[in-house]
């Protein structure tokens, strides 16, 4: 019954001329991301700086830079950048508009926002030049890596990530525009899910030389399989918090007894932000210290790399800091508590107004806590897990996070536009509430 109602949602899918456009669009877009992936940069040798990652074994501060950009880091493609500049630009924002208040300000109105939205451009491509550059860098210092090493190079490498940047910058807004889901969103999670059926064979491929048990592999299957349960538990949990709205109509002369309703209030309102900006905050710095040749700034790069007891302290604190630091942002107690206000409700036992506002960031505040925890567990666990197995590649907590936000928010977005046009959902029972995007505001 659930599956003919799920098929019967997906042919309803393109029998809306506005859905079916947007989904086709999304796909197009997403292919011609994709057929970047296979346009090597100019003036590299692609072999030698795979033959550099497959010795790092996936692992490392660029190995994470690589998994985001989908491998085209590891195969220097003209968008080897991928989205990470534009991600990185955007956190700046986020922070920007905490910390300065003029800036908060313009972000409340329309004409604010889209000169707040220009900046982050104008950031991504100085973040982007910035990397460029340094990518050119660790390239020449990697043997037979280019042909023609030199500032000539240097400055056409960093012309053509950079331009690669733009790019994918503008097709993310292009999706986020005009198809379905979330542009940015969407392209980090189409690069992860590539990667998985090579991941497959590469697993078989190790079960058959005998580097690997069968049973240490089922042993990991079983718990990427609790992993997404967990996640999509998490993800879909919510503490709601009762509220009363009376009814101001009269029926047979007496008001109507006050309408009950639910605030819910998410456990993991910031998604798998606070994760993507720990782990900004790492590898973009680490990266770029790597790309720079210097042997001390390597040397503090190398503490950073997954593995290392830094690397695990370091993750944690940022991951709860954030997440904290994101909740505040797109959550605000006091918005909810006026706009309530407005309307006549009231959380019963609470006054409204500001005891609204400091019962509800209470509430959110002791929410987060176990929000984060779960956070750092996804991060961390699956690390410590492979390594304790002793098996020769890692699966990504995040990755899995990322994949299923996603993967839930998309799904969310087109099943409101079924319900619009008086379609029935995915599932009739038990119903995708999910509402933010696994990428927050990108």
């Amino acid at each position: 019954m659930a599956q003919s109602n799920a098929a019967a949602a997906v042919q309803n899918l393109f029998r809306t001329p506005e859905l079916k456009d947007k989904i086709l669009f999304t796909l197009l877009c997403l292919f011609v991301y994709r057929i970047g992936a296979h346009v090597t940069a100019p003036g590299i040798n692609p072999i030698a700086l795979s033959d550099y990652f497959k010795q790092q074994g996936g692992n490392g501060l660029l190995g994470l830079y690589d998994l985001f950009t989908g491998g085209q880091l590891s195969k220097a493609t003209v968008l080897a950048l991928g989205i990470m500049p534009y991600i990185s630009a955007s956190i700046f924002q986020q922070i920007a508009q905490a910390v300065v208040p003029s800036i908060d300000k313009m972000s409340k109105d329309e004409e604010g926002r889209k000169r707040i939205n220009q900046w982050s451009r104008y950031a991504t491509i100085v973040l982007a030049a910035v990397q460029g550059w340094g990518f050119a860098i660790f390239v020449e210092s990697l043997p037979g890596g280019v042909s023609s090493p030199g500032f000539a190079f240097r400055l056409q490498m960093t012309f053509f990530l950079t331009t690669g940047a733009m790019f994918v910058m503008w097709l993310g807004e292009q999706i986020t525009d005009n198809g379905v889901g979330n542009g940015a969103s969407l392209m980090i999670f189409f690069s992860i899910v590539e990667r998985i059926w090579p991941g497959i064979q590469q697993a078989f491929q190790y079960i058959s030389t005998g580097v690997i048990g069968t049973f240490s592999l089922l042993v990991l299957i079983v718990i990427m399989i609790a992993v997404v349960a967990a996640v999509v538990a998490v993800t879909m949990a919510a503490r709601r918090v009762l509220i009363q709205i009376p009814q101001r109509t009269m029926a047979r002369g007496r008001m109507r007894e006050a309408s009950r309703s639910f605030i819910p209030l998410r456990i993991n309102s910031s998604g798998v932000m606070p994760i993507v900006f720990a782990q900004s905050v790492i590898v973009v710095p680490g990266a770029i210290a790597q790309f720079m040749g210097n042997q001390r700034m390597r040397d503090i790069s190398d503490l950073l790399n997954p593995g290392t007891w830094m690397y695990y302290v370091l993750m944690g604190i940022l991951i709860l800091f954030f997440t904290y630091f994101y909740t505040s942002i797109i959550f605000n107690p006091i918005d909810i508590a006026e706009n309530l206000k407005k309307q006549g409700g009231f959380i019963p036992g609470v006054k409204p107004g500001a005891r609204t506002a400091e019962y509800i960031d209470d509430v959110v505040s002791k929410i987060t806590l176990p929000g984060a925890i779960f956070l750092t567990a996804v991060a961390l666990l699956p690390i410590w897990v492979t390594q304790a197995m002793n098996v020769p590649f890692a699966f990504g907590g995040t990755s899995l996070l990322i994949v299923v936000g996603v993967a839930l928010d998309t799904l969310q977005q087109m099943q409101q536009h079924l319900l619009l046009r008086k379609y029935d959902g995915f599932m009739k029972k038990g119903r995708i509430r999910y509402n933010q995007g696994a990428f927050g505001g990108y």
